[in-house]
Formats: structure tokens, sequence, C-alpha cells
């Protein structure tokens, strides 16, 4: 491919990209200025400038205008860098897969279009309309099943193997509180820190002995 095609292909999605982000951020200002039910679709076109059909090319509702599209595509080469040299392991995941998770979500979050403005759009809008807390459960349910599955492809194990599970369940709950951590209103830090800082805390809790003998329960003296 010339060097012309991917400069009008990067213009192009980084077009589509804006146009997007324009449309979910007038559509959840929208929402939790007067609901779902006090504006109409082309009350947002007009706002975003852009027309009805470009809208539904887009996005089939209002409501999913408002959730946003969080399921871009992951970064072709991250996604290659994470299912480079997994070092599998006989009947268990592989000792690259804590690190190879790591800088896959750093290389994510790090060139996501997300911003804190947008994330704090949403909140609003959610308060507005808490129906669209349902809507989220499920999206993020999705996401949670894509990610376990991406892990099992890359560590040759079917998706519901006891260590895929736990490893997925594990680092998306370390990942997702220093998401929350770092769109908070106050924070100052990088997310690296955070998710470092985080995962610090789970490999200490982990690395801990661990007696499985049953605890006896003192008994009552006679």
């Amino acid at each position: 491919m010339s060097n012309s095609a991917n400069i009008d292909g990067g213009l192009r999605e980084r077009k589509r990209v804006a146009t997007r982000l324009a449309i979910t951020a007038v559509a959840r200002s929208l929402t939790a200025e007067r609901g779902l039910n006090g504006y109409t679709v082309e009350e947002v076109c007009e706002e975003a400038g852009i027309s009805r059909r470009t809208f539904f090319n887009y996005f089939h509702s209002k409501e999913d205008a408002v959730i946003g599209s969080f399921s871009d595509e992951t970064p072709h080469d991250a996604l290659e860098n994470f299912n480079r040299d997994p070092q599998r392991v006989d009947g268990g995941i592989s000792n690259t897969l804590l690190a190879a998770l790591y800088h896959l979500t750093l290389d994510i979050v790090e060139r996501s279009t997300i911003s804190h403005t947008e994330v704090h759009q949403l909140i609003a809008a959610i308060k507005a309309e808490p129906q669209l807390l349902g809507r989220m459960t499920l999206e993020g349910e999705a996401r949670e099943r894509e990610f376990m599955e991406l892990i099992a492809a890359r560590e040759g194990l079917d998706p519901n193997h006891p260590e895929i599970v736990v490893a997925s369940a594990v680092f998306g709950a370390v990942s997702k509180k220093a998401s929350q951590e770092f769109f908070s209103e106050d924070n100052s830090r990088s997310y690296r820190e955070l998710l470092d800082q985080n995962l610090s805390a789970a490999r200490k809790l982990f690395s801990q002995p661990l007696d499985t003998t049953p605890v006896e329960t003192p008994k009552d003296p006679a």
C-alpha cells in the first residue's frame, strides 16, 4: 500500500472517530439535561452538525449513542505483541501471561480516544436515566467474555478453563479499579502508575503462603 493510501485511510479513520465522539457527546449532554425522552435524534444531528442518515450509520438509537462505542478494535500491533511468545505450559497458563496482559492493557488505554470529559458525561447521563445502567452492565459482560476468549486463544486453552476464568477475573478487577481511579475527578496520576500500584498489591496478596487446613473452632470450657 502506498504512503498516500495510508494517509488517506488514517484521515478517514480520524474523521470517523471524531464524528462518533461528537454524536456521543451531544447525546450524553442532552440526556443529562432532559432525559432520553426529552429530545429527538434530529436535535442530536443538528447540534453535532450531521445528517440523520449519518447518525444511523453510527448508532441504532439514542440509547446506543449515549452508551457510545467502547468496542473499537484493539490496535493490531498491540494484539500481535500480546500473542507473541506465550511459552505455554501443558495443562495451564503460561508464565508470560501477566506481563502480556499488563502491556496490552497499557497499550489500549494509552492510545484510547476516551477522555475524562466523555466518562463524566456518561456518568451524568446515567444519573439522569438509571435504566442505562442495565445496558452498561450487558456491555460490560460482553467485553468480559471477549477478554476471556482473547486470553484463552493466546494460551491455547478453553475459555472455561479455571485458570483462564480466574486470570481474566482477577486482572480485569485490577485494571477496572485502576480505570475508576484514573477517571475520578480529583486524579492527577497516570494510568500506568495506578495499574502498577494495584497489580503490586494483588501480587503481594497472592504471594502469601496459604494453609488450607481447616481451622478448629475452640471448644467452650465444660
